[in-house]
C-alpha cells in the first residue's frame, strides 16, 4: 500500500510540475508578446510566439473540434493507464515516463479548451490579455495552442546531387514547440530507451500476461536445472581429480617407503 501511494505521488508530482511550467510559460508569452514576435536568447535558441490548431510541434491535421476531442479522449485513456500501472505496482520510473506524456497532452488540452474563451486574439501589433469568460477570440474547445520554443541549431544548403531537394536551403531544427510538447517527446524517448519491454508487458491482457509469466518461470526453472546440473558435474569432476591426486600421492609414498 505504501509503495502504491509513493508511486501515485510520483505520477501526480510529474503531471503538476509539467502543467505549472507549461501554463506559466504560455500565459506569459500570450500576455507579453505579439503574435510572430521573437526574443533572441542565443543564436541557437529563441522565444518565438506562434499559435497552431494542430498536434505537437505545430503539425496540423483534421478539424479543430476533432483534435480537441481526440486530445481529451487520449488524456482519459492515459490517465486510466497510469491508474492501472500504479495499482499493479509497476516501476516508478516507468510510471514517471507515462506521466510525462499525460502531462504534455493535458497541457495542450488546456489551450484548446479554454484559451479561446479567456483571451482575446493575438496578432502582430497587438498583445493579448485576459477577458471575461466567453468574450475571447473563439469558443470552448476551439482555442489555439501557444508555441514558443525555437531551436534553429544550424542551417545550410543540400548538395546539388541530392534528388528533389538538391540546392535548396534547410534549417535544423525548424519546429516551434512548447513545454507540453517537450514532455511528450521526452516521455516517449525514455520509454523506448529504458522501458520498452516493460511497456510491451503492460499492454498485454491478463491472459497474455499469465502465459508470459508462466513461460518466463518455466525458462527460469529450466535454466536453474541446467545450472545445477553443470555445477554437479563440475563438483564430480573436481572430486574425481582429488581422488586421482590422492591415489597418486599414496602410490608415491608406498614406493618411497619400499625404497
Amino acid at each position: 500500500m505504501k509503495s502504491r501511494k509513493s508511486k501515485s505521488l510520483v505520477a501526480i508530482t510529474v503531471v503538476l510540475l509539467v502543467l505549472i511550467i507549461d501554463q506559466l510559460s504560455k500565459i506569459w508569452v500570450k500576455t507579453h508578446m505579439e503574435l510572430g514576435e521573437m526574443i533572441h536568447i542565443t543564436n541557437w535558441f529563441k522565444i518565438y510566439f506562434v499559435e497552431n490548431n494542430g498536434m505537437a510541434f505545430g503539425i496540423e491535421a483534421g478539424g479543430k473540434l476533432f483534435l480537441s476531442l481526440f486530445r481529451i479522449a487520449a488524456v482519459v485513456l492515459i490517465a486510466y493507464f497510469i491508474y492501472k500501472l500504479v495499482k499493479e505496482n509497476f516501476k516508478s520510473g516507468f510510471i514517471a515516463c507515462v506521466s510525462l506524456i499525460l502531462a504534455g497532452a493535458f497541457g495542450n488540452i488546456i489551450d484548446c479548451v479554454f484559451y479561446g474563451v479567456i483571451f482575446d486574439a493575438s496578432y502582430p501589433g497587438h498583445v493579448a490579455s485576459l477577458v471575461p469568460w466567453g468574450e475571447g477570440y473563439s469558443s470552448l474547445l476551439h482555442g489555439k495552442v501557444v508555441d514558443m520554443l525555437y531551436f534553429p541549431l544550424f542551417s545550410g544548403t543540400y548538395p546539388e546531387w541530392l534528388p528533389f531537394v538538391g540546392g535548396q536551403e534547410f534549417l535544423f531544427f525548424r519546429f516551434i514547440f512548447n513545454v507540453a510538447d517537450s514532455a511528450i517527446t521526452v516521455g516517449v524517448i525514455l520509454l523506448l530507451l529504458f522501458y520498452r519491454n516493460t511497456l510491451a508487458y503492460s499492454l498485454l491482457s491478463k491472459k497474455e500476461r499469465e502465459k508470459h509469466d508462466s513461460e518466463k518461470m518455466a525458462k527460469a526453472n529450466a535454466d536453474s536445472q541446467v545450472a545445477i546440473k553443470v555445477k554437479a558435474e563440475a563438483n564430480a569432476q573436481a572430486n574425481s581429480e582429488v581422488l586421482v591426486n590422492e591415489n597418486r600421492n599414496a602410490n608415491t609414498n608406498v614406493k618411497a617407503s619400499e625404497e
